[in-house]
Parts: structure tokens; C-alpha cells; sequence
């Protein structure tokens, strides 16, 4: 999986434009916490995988930067790489990108805390998964 993955494609529709006539920050936030959860299914920890473990992931910071304003009828592509991991988080850069005129939209940088969902506390992330993530950390462009 070594480098970004595209996590997410959609389209901007009306009614995810506010009154000026741009994609509406909460569909921002929308499009990419679903592209989040694809990069996380990506790196191992799918929905049966989390079920069954009694784990999850939640989201203690989100750093999102506006770059290019996306009408009604952009076509957008997210793609996603792990930049950083510790013991219990990991933090990934999503690059939100307009795929017909090649414009960064946006970008979308994650801190994610892998929790016990029964204790309600954070917890380490499992040594498996941890060796493949850590095999997979991608380099940010400058």
C-alpha cells in the first residue's frame, strides 16, 4: 500500500453548496471522515476487524485548509497516507483534489487515537497491524 491511496470520489451537488455558491464547509468535514474511514479499512483495521477486537479509532484533531473554492459540478478525488504513528495514534494527511483541473481543494490532516471501546481509553495499537503501518508511512511533499 506504500503512498497516498485514493479513499474517496465524488461529486459537488447543490445542495452541498451554501448562498455563495461553493462547497459548504460541513461537506468539507463530510467527504473527508468518510475518506478516513476507508484509509483506516486500508491499513487493517476493518469494521469486522474493530467489532471484533472491541477497538476503534477516534479523531482528537483535524486540521483542515480551504486552498481552492469548488463549485456546483466539481468532480473531487481524496487521497490518503499515513504520515505519522505512535503506540496509540496515528496521524494522516488527506489531499482533496478537483480531477479536472488538478487543484488541491483542500487538505485535511488527522490525529486518530486508536480507543478500547469497553474501557472508553486509548490503547496500543496491535503489534501486527503497527509493523505493516509502520512499513507504509508516507513522505510529505514539501
Amino acid at each position: 500500500m506504500k503512498g497516498f491511496i485514493e479513499t474517496y470520489r465524488g461529486v459537488v451537488y447543490p445542495w452541498h453548496c451554501d448562498h455563495q455558491g461553493h462547497l459548504n464547509t460541513m461537506h468539507y468535514v463530510g467527504m473527508f471522515d468518510m475518506a478516513c474511514w476507508h484509509h483506516i479499512s486500508a491499513l487493517g483495521f476493518t469494521r469486522a476487524y474493530v467489532q471484533e477486537q472491541g477497538t476503534g479509532f477516534v479523531d482528537v484533531k483535524d486540521t483542515i485548509e480551504y486552498k481552492v473554492e469548488q463549485p456546483v459540478g466539481s468532480l473531487l478525488v481524496i487521497e490518503s497516507g499515513l504520515v505519522r504513528m505512535s503506540n496509540t495514534s496515528i496521524t494522516a494527511l488527506h489531499r482533496m483534489r478537483n480531477t479536472e483541473t488538478g487543484d488541491i481543494a483542500a487538505t485535511s490532516e488527522k490525529i486518530s487515537v486508536y480507543f478500547d471501546l469497553k474501557q472508553r481509553h486509548k490503547t496500543a495499537l496491535p503489534d501486527d497491524l503497527a509493523k505493516v503501518m509502520a512499513q507504509n508511512v508516507v513522505e510529505q511533499e514539501g
